[in-house]
């Protein structure tokens, strides 16, 4: 029963991820929003902070991201370089969050540590892949500099969100965690439930 709920609430929050790529990312971009990607990559380091706080297991970060490229792939018409990116995003903090956030109960310099590589090497990581190696058009034009604005500028905005945002998802993860425990068999209806009502939205408004 718990390797369900916790699958059922690790697909809840890859799906709540993915909404907001779909509401905010297309009103961010259509608006020319200034660094829209950093305010879609604070809210992604928020629920990665709360699903960690819930599932604190290798690989689980990776299943949130991935969840949330299937939701925008399926629900939106996506650049496919979004898509990268957010994959990115959540396989980086995975590998971070791994190393340093293993037994984390509260604010501590290793979730502060967590945040800053996971920002600036998910943002490396993309760039440097959709420049160099996938060679995608837009960010071949833009060469090295574009390159090093998105890890520097991008990077560093996306950092000061994720130092904030992570101990506080993680603080209320585990609260959750443990609220959860408490009745399961509730717990992973809601996340079921949160899933049926959240790949619904995402049909209607994609």
């Amino acid at each position: 029963m718990k390797d369900i709920k916790n699958w059922a609430w690790l697909l809840a929050f890859g799906s709540l991820w993915g909404i907001m790529e779909v509401i905010g990312g297309e009103a961010f971009f259509k608006n020319n929003v200034p660094h829209a990607s950093v305010w879609l990559s604070a809210w992604a380091f928020f629920i990665m902070g709360v699903a960690r706080g819930v599932v604190n297991k290798p690989g689980t970060s990776t299943a949130v991201g991935a969840t949330a490229a299937l939701f925008k792939l399926v629900n939106a018409s996506p650049y496919y370089c979004h898509l990268l990116g957010i994959f990115f995003l959540g396989m980086v903090f995975d590998i971070a969050a791994t190393l340093w956030m293993k037994s984390e109960k509260k604010y501590s310099l290793r979730t502060v540590l967590t945040g800053i590589v996971s920002a600036y090497g998910g943002y490396a990581l993309f760039a440097t892949v959709i420049t160099y190696i996938i060679r995608y058009r837009p960010w071949v034009a833009g060469g090295t500099p574009k390159v090093l604005h998105h890890i520097f500028v991008g990077g560093s905005f996306a950092a000061l969100a994720a130092v904030v945002l992570i101990p506080l998802g993680l603080m209320i993860g585990i609260n959750s965690e443990a609220a959860s425990d408490r009745s399961p068999r509730w717990a992973t209806a809601g996340a079921l439930v949160a899933l049926v009502v959240l790949w619904t939205l995402g049909r209607i408004i994609g």
